[in-house]
């Protein structure tokens, strides 16, 4: 067999082709991963680090299969118009140059990771799956670790109250936006699968051991409208699968609660013991047949009630079950009506990039302000105005059409990109809890969320050989 040219010009042999991951796909992962890293890549070095390795990542894209007319779809103007209208109108408000500059980045490393991933085949984005599942398994491990042993490294003291994960990223909310895509990747793999392994139920088990750590609620409830979604696409045998992994996530996160609470000591031993039953579970029913599985899942599921209920009555976790277990949020409620002040204000245009602030007070009369508001819609939308708020319903649509695009194959569509278009929902539900898009590696982890499940340009780089002329 005669030499083909990987991606980065060096022979190598066709098996070898075949297995390895092209380097504008590797140094995509690579963006992804130094921005976890990089505390999510907020702040000006984590963010330069990023977005320099997303460039380098397009770089190789384009030296693997030149541009042509199919890049310069909806995505890139709907985008292209966004970033324009950004600049402009922190330039007509002398506004902070550096916020604008950061988001124009995040807009255009979105749109650069959907590039790169359409010149990749079926194969190379199964393999970008798993770079993506090994990127999850460390905020994930990194976030249980943090809170089973207060470990102020990978986990946060929110409000001097609640240990919660936040792995390298240093924020729960933005370690949890990381982990509920992934998650329902790993589940769609796992539920796609002919034959499912223990392993791949091992892998989606952990993902949503670390997601239950973060303790986010807005990632709960984008976790259900991705698994909707998931139940919508690939059938009702996704419940049949996933039932026994959710099921045995919910004990572990339970016996992990008791270590929650700031004024309780660690409980390592017991936190372990529960994730090495929830394993047990989840090993268990992927060996069984489906009516075992379906039975184990109800028996873990009944199980982890009623221990959550006993956990409730415990007073040491009043404070757990009246944050976490309620829909309240006086700081959401709060921000929310200081931003509806601001748009009033300044309906059409904006406050500008970077400028607004969110100051309001509670009924007792104490005063807060916050930078951001926990909507990325309604921060658009103060930011930029009305006009900015419809060139970001025009990108949403330039997205849906991409992702449609990509789901309206031959066949059923891979498990890759069902999982990737129900993370893209739980992703899009979460931005309307949280400020998602500050951090560049959010929208850089949508945008491969949004080339895993959109079309193929290229099959193959434009200078490998044809079939013809092999």
């Amino acid at each position: 067999m005669s030499p083909t040219p990987s991606a980065v010009g060096a022979p190598v042999t066709g098996d070898a082709a075949q297995s390895s991951l092209p380097a504008h796909a590797a140094a995509l992962l690579a963006a992804l991963a130094a921005g976890v890293v990089a505390q999510g890549g907020f702040y000006a070095g984590g963010r330069l680090a990023t977005l320099a390795l997303t460039a380098v990542a397009l770089g190789l894209a384009f030296a693997a299969a030149r541009w042509s007319r199919r890049d310069a779809g909806p995505l890139l103007f709907a985008a292209g118009a966004l970033i324009a209208w950004v600049l402009l109108r922190a330039a007509l408000a002398g506004g902070h140059a550096p916020t604008a500059l950061a988001t124009a980045g995040s807009i255009a490393a979105l749109v650069s990771a959907v590039t790169v991933l359409a010149r990749t085949t079926p194969e190379t984005r199964e393999q970008v799956v798993v770079g993506l599942l090994g990127i999850g398994l460390l905020v994930a491990v990194t976030g249980w670790i943090g809170v089973a042993w207060h470990t102020g490294l990978f986990a946060v003291p929110v409000e001097q109250s609640l240990w919660r994960a936040a792995s390298t990223l240093t924020y729960p909310n933005a370690a949890a936006a990381v982990l509920t895509p992934i998650a329902l990747l790993a589940l769609a793999r796992h539920a796609r699968t002919p034959q499912p392994t223990a392993l791949g139920a091992a892998v989606a088990f952990t993902l949503l051991v670390g997601l239950g750590a973060t303790l986010s609620r807005a990632a709960a409830i984008a976790f259900v409208a991705g698994l909707i979604v998931l139940v919508v696409i690939a059938g009702r045998r996704v419940l049949t699968r996933t039932a026994p992994v959710v099921a045995g996530a919910v004990l572990a996160v339970g016996a992990l609660l008791p270590s929650v609470p700031v004024d309780n000591e660690p409980r390592p031993s017991l936190a372990l013991g529960g994730l090495l039953a929830g394993l047990a579970v989840v090993a268990g029913a992927t060996r069984a047949g489906r009516r075992t599985a379906i039975t184990v899942a109800i028996g873990a599921g009944v199980a982890a009630a009623a221990a959550l209920a006993v956990l409730a009555r415990r007073p040491d976790l009043t404070d757990l079950v009246t944050d976490r277990f309620s829909a309240a949020s006086a700081g959401r409620s709060g921000a929310t009506g200081a931003a509806l002040d601001l748009i009033a204000a300044h309906p059409l245009i904006g406050s500008g990039p970077g400028i607004a602030s969110y100051a309001w007070m509670d009924d007792s009369g104490a005063g807060y302000v916050a930078r951001y508001v926990h909507n990325e819609y309604l921060q658009t939308v103060v930011d930029l105005g009305a006009v900015g708020g419809l060139l970001l319903l025009a990108l949403c649509g330039a997205i849906a059409h991409t992702v449609r695009s990509g789901l309206r194959t031959a066949g059923p569509p891979p498990a890759a990109a069902v999982g990737a278009t129900a993370g893209l929902v739980a992703f899009a539900v979460h931005s309307a809890f949280d400020f998602l898009w500050q951090p560049a590696v959010l929208p850089l982890l949508a945008g491969l969320l949004i080339g895993l499940a959109g079309p193929v340009h290229s099959e193959e780089p434009s200078y490998l050989p044809t079939k013809e002329s092999a």
